[in-house]
């Protein structure tokens, strides 16, 4: 049994307590459910049930009872984060080797983890840094079912996969945990809830309000999920419903950028191909496809970070031969690898400053955006010391703080909860209607049906078909769409 008696936490740099006299037990053998809202410390909660707070982690911790699992195993939010190994198969050989697994037994065992997880690939010996997020997330996962533990902790484990690895890999856990207890944190639940027997809801303060079965918890406290903007089934319909109708806006249709036989590379190897494509001024344009289909590789090719050949144009200034970056504002899937200053604040105000925005408002401008993307009471934070959720937002509040024509976005809403979510849409729909372009990497196909004017999807590193989609009232989503 996994336990928690009257415990206290709090960050180092916090002024208040994340949890006050929180109390949980959770038998052997359950599956339970952790939801709640950004900030609510569901990933520290799973970190002190694993035993990584105090004894890894550095944090201040009190509790009267606290019982761990000597034999667990933990998926990560931020899969970059649990990486030993610099290659892929490396990473399950060195699972295996703490196992004292026989050599001659490890590659047809490396296989069978990967296979459990959708990950089949022709070359193994692949550098973990060169995988897509989702893949990343994948060799994450199976890293953890080789440790074969009696415990599994889920954090946001199929954050970064499309909807048939999201799928996949819960009908694989769902096999693979059924003499396991299993503790989850995770954002996606459409597919999770056959797996759980127990949902358990966290408030913004860490304190539990809700525990029982998911069937009571989603039908008992849905209009509070609501006001706290956790995800629950259907969650969508009833978001749609209360949305303004777009359809009568209408872009203006002039270029902002083509492509012309363009291609992005990697180490010499083409990897994505465009061959002749058009993004207009006020497109919210959706770029859509499986896991390692070259999204990533795509956005990265139009703002000039990999190699590129063929012709790509800039409406952006009076030269079309010259890209204005200070007139773009990008999103890397991974935040980290945008973040160069020591607090939140300073992230903002280095935007600002490599911008066109008069100094005389940089003020009030960051005042807003730490505000919009509820950041402010971590304002003085390392965005090292953020959680994913939050890291992410504060990736989007430097892209959008300056005034741009277009916005790159690699799956900007990974991690977040239900309100904060919908309120970052609706703050890139405002931006739409002022003639800003959205660009927008996604495996979410809500946010196609009510937001996009176009889809890109890609498919092995080719852009195979462009949409066209109306923005009419009868593209509402239907309450029947998704079955829970």
């Amino acid at each position: 049994m996994l336990e928690v008696k009257n415990l206290r936490a709090k960050f180092p740099i916090s002024t208040s307590l994340l949890f006050k006299d929180l109390s949980l037990s959770i038998n052997k053998g359950e599956k339970v459910l952790l939801v709640g809202p950004s900030g609510s410390g569901k990933s520290t909660l799973l970190q002190i049930m694993a035993g990584l707070i105090p004894d890894v982690i550095e944090m201040p911790i009190k509790a009267e009872k606290l019982n761990v699992s000597d034999s667990y195993g933990m998926v990560f939010q931020d899969p970059d984060a649990q990486f030993c190994m610099p290659y892929l198969d490396e990473e399950i050989a060195f699972v295996l080797e703490n196992k004292k697994t026989p050599q001659q037994d490890m590659t047809d065992l490396i296989v069978h983890y990967l296979d459990k997880v959708g990950l089949q690939l022709d070359d193994q010996h692949i550098s973990i840094q060169h995988l897509s997020g989702g893949m990343k997330q994948r060799l994450a996962i199976a890293s953890v079912l080789a440790l074969e533990p009696e415990v599994l902790f889920l954090d946001e484990p199929t954050a970064m996969l499309d909807q048939n690895g999201t799928k996949q890999v819960w009908d694989t856990l769902k096999k693979v945990s059924e003499d396991k207890t299993v503790v989850i944190v995770e954002h996606k639940i459409d597919h999770v809830l056959p797996l759980v027997d127990r949902v358990i809801i966290l408030d913004e303060t860490g304190a539990i309000v809700a525990d029982g079965k998911p069937n009571d918890i989603f039908s008992r406290f849905r209009s509070k999920l609501y006001q706290y903007g956790i995800w629950y089934p259907n969650i969508w319909n009833d978001y749609a419903r209360q949305l303004p109708d777009y359809s009568h806006y209408d872009n203006s249709h002039q270029p902002i950028i083509t492509m012309d036989s363009f291609y992005g590379y990697y180490q010499k190897q083409k990897k994505m191909h465009v061959d002749d494509a058009v993004i207009h001024r006020g497109d919210w344009l959706a770029i859509t496809g499986e896991n390692g289909s070259g999204k990533s590789t795509l956005m990265l090719a139009m703002m000039k970070l990999i190699k590129t050949s063929g012709e790509i144009s800039y409406f952006l200034s009076d030269d079309i031969n010259t890209c204005d970056y200070r007139k773009m504002g990008y999103v890397f899937q991974n935040p980290e690898l945008q973040f160069i200053t020591n607090s939140v604040h300073a992230e903002l105000e280095h935007s600002l400053k490599n911008s066109d925005v008069p100094p005389k408002r940089f003020k009030d401008r960051i005042e807003a955006h730490l505000k919009t993307y509820n950041l402010y009471h971590v304002k003085d934070h390392h965005p090292y010391q953020l959680s994913v959720g939050q890291k992410k937002r504060l990736s989007v509040a430097t892209a959008t703080i300056a005034d741009v024509d277009i916005l790159l976005l690699d799956e900007p809403t990974f991690g977040q909860d239900a309100k904060n979510t919908f309120q970052m849409l609706e703050l890139f729909e405002e931006c739409r209607k002022n003639g800003i372009t959205i660009v927008m990497v996604t495996h979410q196909p809500e946010i196609v049906e009510l937001y996009a004017t176009k889809e890109w999807r890609i498919k092995d590193g080719e852009l195979m078909e462009i949409l066209d989609l109306s923005r009419l009232e009868e593209n509402i989503l239907k309450d029947d769409m998704y079955v829970y």
